[in-house]
């Protein structure tokens, strides 16, 4: 790009032309003092390309952090961030400084928005001072913490410890439980909270360390938690004695995915042989479908009566209890259970938020089922506008569970 005279620049500002000030805006060669002016332009894209601009001088960027556009501070948070590993060796020090001074602004805005961008640019960086990691590993939004829980090497198992021992933010526990390598105390103290949602992660985490007696304690309990079923019949590093012990309550599909593996003895190839036969021979006698359609029919009096409410069906999301929520989800958004079935196996965030939208239920319990139920990635998770609004318009919604052929019968 031809570098523009300083005259040029000067006549393109007072031409009073919007066209001419964003393009002066997003230029590296446009000087600093016309850059400082156009941090107060009343057009919102002009202060959006200044705080984009890496030659924005730093009382323009300092100013820019109280700027009342979102996207605005947004903007600014990603190039500051981004500035931050690449500063030459010369002005380290001095750029460095300056750096951090916006980097401490941005990760204390009112919006967690800004604070998100802040901590998604950072979560892998080792050149942020450590106490901006923490404050937004301790944010009380997910959103903004979970890719510094997930992500970030400055946090040792000291620092991750604390948070599991006094965090109270729902899903960060999860968020830690997903870091790769996690040391066997760490995978311990999140075992010891039994949140399902985290030890679920933590099973699935290949690079998880589980010692042999923590597995255990996970077996104890996973009986009545379908969502651990799968993730712990995939752990390589099962014993015997736990193989044997799952094969007990796991679903037969999950017994059959045991009988696959390569390193069974004989004893304990013979006991899951034994409990394939036993499930055959029971199966005489109990039919799943019929207890699930009997469940169906009792949620559908309570909700007839007025008597359902959303605390019942957030309990059995926390429980695990997969059938009750589909049965749940299928009698208040008066859907056929096989399709509930398939939008939450989907993976898919706004087919999910349009069921529970369409079920009647809150944004809040929608992002719970995002997260717990539909195991969608923090980062794919939509959540609410303004704090509690579902995020997606009605026409949207209905598209949405439209696209999966649902006709709304059973």
């Amino acid at each position: 790009m031809e570098v523009l005279p300083y005259e040029a620049q000067r006549d393109r500002l007072e031409s009073g032309q919007t066209r001419d000030r964003r393009t002066l805006a997003a230029r590296e060669d446009t000087r600093p003092e016309i850059l400082f002016y156009l941090a107060d332009d009343e057009d919102v894209d002009v202060r959006r390309a200044v705080a984009s601009n890496v030659s924005t001088p730093h009382q323009a960027d300092r100013r820019l952090t109280a700027d009342p556009s979102e996207d605005v501070r947004c903007d600014l948070a990603r190039k500051v961030a981004r500035l931050l590993p690449d500063l030459p060796p010369e002005e380290q020090s001095r750029m460095r400084d300056r750096v951090i001074e916006l980097i401490d602004i941005l990760a204390r805005d009112q919006l967690p928005a800004v604070r998100r961008v802040l901590a998604d640019e950072l979560k892998t960086s080792r050149n942020v001072p450590k106490r901006v990691v923490q404050q937004l590993a301790a944010d009380l939004d997910l959103i903004v913490a979970a890719p510094i829980l997930e992500y970030s090497p400055l946090l040792n198992d000291d620092d991750l410890l604390e948070i599991i021992a006094t965090c109270r933010v729902e899903g960060a526990l999860a968020a830690i439980s997903r870091r790769r390598n996690l040391p066997d105390k760490v995978s311990e103290a999140i075992v010891a909270t039994l949140d399902i949602p985290a030890v679920a992660a933590l099973l699935a985490n290949p690079s998880a360390a589980l010692r042999d007696d923590v597995l255990d304690r996970v077996i104890d309990a996973a009986a009545s938690v379908d969502a651990w079923h799968q993730p712990l019949v995939l752990r390589t590093e099962l014993s015997m004695r736990a193989i044997r012990r799952i094969a007990g309550f796991v679903a037969s599909s999950l017994v059959d995915q045991l009988m696959s593996r390569n390193d069974l003895d004989e004893e304990t190839a013979a006991t899951l042989a034994r409990r394939v036969r036993e499930r055959v021979a029971a199966g005489a006698h109990e039919n799943p479908q019929q207890e699930f359609e009997s469940l169906v029919a009792a949620i559908q009096a309570q909700y007839r009566k007025g008597e359902l409410e959303e605390s019942e069906i957030e309990a059995a999301v926390d429980g695990g209890r997969r059938d009750y929520v589909v049965a749940a989800l299928s009698v208040c958004a008066g859907l056929r259970p096989v399709a509930v079935r398939q939008i939450l196996g989907s993976r898919l965030p706004k087919p999910v938020v349009a069921l529970i939208w369409r079920a009647g239920l809150s944004m809040r319990l929608a992002v719970k089922i995002q997260r717990q139920f539909a195991l969608i990635p923090q980062s794919s998770i939509l959540h609410a506008r303004g704090g509690t609004a579902y995020p997606l318009s009605p026409d949207e919604m209905a598209w949405h569970l439209e696209f999966f052929a649902l006709d709304g019968n059973r």
